[in-house]
């Protein structure tokens, strides 16, 4: 009978995975919005800075499939959904930062958010490979 390493800290690894699930979700429904119904999101006279509604809406489409591929991976113990999770909340982090005079509050929480990430997949993101 092998004996198991892993301990009560898989579970900030499963975390990580299941934030990065649903944030997947979020982020493809977001892009069908975007598709199906382009006056939904608010925006100034000028329109959008550099995209169209189509062009922003497959792209979140396409981050929101790659982002719920990296959560189940990471659910799965698989290590390229580590590196994708990590990369993904690193890129996150910025754009966040970015965002902070704009939306401080909703931009400190998601900021927060992807350190747990972070921490939970490059600290504890091994216990859930070795599960199974």
């Amino acid at each position: 009978m092998a004996v198991s390493k892993q301990n009560g800290w898989a579970g900030w690894a499963a975390f990580a995975g299941v934030m990065l699930v649903i944030v997947g979700f979020l982020q493809a429904f977001e892009g069908l919005v975007a598709l199906l119904r382009p006056t939904y999101y608010l925006v100034t006279k000028s329109g959008l800075a550099v995209l169209n509604f189509t062009a922003w809406g497959w792209i979140d489409i396409t981050v929101g499939v790659i982002i719920l591929a990296a959560g189940f991976a990471i659910l799965n113990g698989n290590l390229w959904g580590r590196v994708v999770g990590v990369i993904l909340a690193s890129l996150s982090f910025v754009a966040n930062l970015m965002f902070l005079n704009a939306y401080p509050i909703w931009s400190i929480i998601v900021m927060l958010v992807d350190v747990l990430v972070i921490y939970a997949l490059v600290v504890q993101g091994d216990q859930l490979r070795e599960r199974n």
